[in-house]
């Protein structure tokens, strides 16, 4: 956790789930300059005379260092090169505010964690407030999920209390609000008595999920909330973003994942876009 402005935040996690090697890279430049004799590596040189067989495009793809690569990243700036060379990760913990920025970053594949899809739990836990009149019990509830990058408990029971007033609200407005909010055949549940409120969450839980629920209540979040996504970019891309986004002038947040993206990035692939300064 870090301190931010009063706040204690959580960092996210990163993960590196796949990356491509180098020589294909260095495929695509010895190509442009039918220089495929000249390499250092052995499976780049036999490129000269042969398509490559399953062995040989294991051992381009393995290749850790090109003399080439270098040459056109540092001397003569040749960046297109390094687009064909694609990283990807897994990125846990970052907040909806960070993945605003990271669309602003146009060459990217980039998956997200849907808040259609995945606002059931959430939503079940106010249907169970609501139902048995028990508030405390939606902000208990939410504050175990462990939604927000905040990690300050009283700054989120504000959150979360915003999350359900927002909800009150609609729930005061919608006549079928439980229709919204459950899937029909757990609409009955709502009708028995609990000694507890969990109980009544329990069989919400266990029972068939209301497909897209988050479409009606997608408004009640905030950019505090956490997500998960993978990410892949090429290396020109990925230069780009380190440039921008691990620096002092970008959002702290992101800059924070952009940190730990490169801790997980491999030396080899860093050496071709981020020059040493020692």
């Amino acid at each position: 956790m870090e301190n931010m402005y009063g706040i204690e935040y959580a960092k996210p996690s990163v993960v590196l789930l796949q990356e491509n090697g180098l020589g294909v890279a260095e495929s695509a430049a010895r190509t442009c300059y039918d220089s495929f004799s000249n390499s250092e590596n052995e499976a780049i040189v036999e490129l000269a005379n042969k398509l490559p067989d399953e062995e040989a495009k294991k051992s381009i793809n393995a290749l850790e260092s090109s003399e080439l690569l270098d040459d056109l990243a540092w001397t003569y700036f040749h960046h297109s090169i390094l687009e064909h060379i694609n990283l990807t990760y897994l990125i846990r913990g970052t907040s909806r505010g960070v993945l605003q920025e990271h669309a602003r970053h146009r060459i990217q594949a980039i998956s997200v964690r849907s808040t259609r899809y995945t606002m059931s739990s959430l939503i079940n836990a106010f249907v169970t407030a609501k139902v048995l009149n028990d508030k405390e019990f939606f902000l208990q509830k939410v504050l175990s999920f462990d939604m927000f990058v905040t990690q300050d408990e009283a700054y989120n029971r504000l959150e979360i209390n915003a999350m359900y007033e927002k909800l009150n609200y609609q729930f005061s407005k919608v006549e079928n609000f439980y229709e919204l909010s459950v899937a029909k055949s757990s609409l009955e549940f709502l009708q028995e008595s609990y000694a507890k409120p969990q109980e009544l969450f329990e069989k919400l839980e266990n029972g068939k999920k209301k497909r897209n629920v988050g479409d009606a209540f997608k408004h009640i979040i905030t950019d505090n909330i956490k997500v998960d996504m993978v990410v892949t970019f090429n290396l020109r891309s990925l230069k780009n973003y380190f440039t921008l986004r691990d620096s002092g002038a970008a959002y702290f947040q992101i800059r924070w994942l952009a940190q730990e993206m490169k801790k997980v990035t491999p030396k080899k692939y860093l050496e071709l876009i981020i020059k040493d300064k020692s």
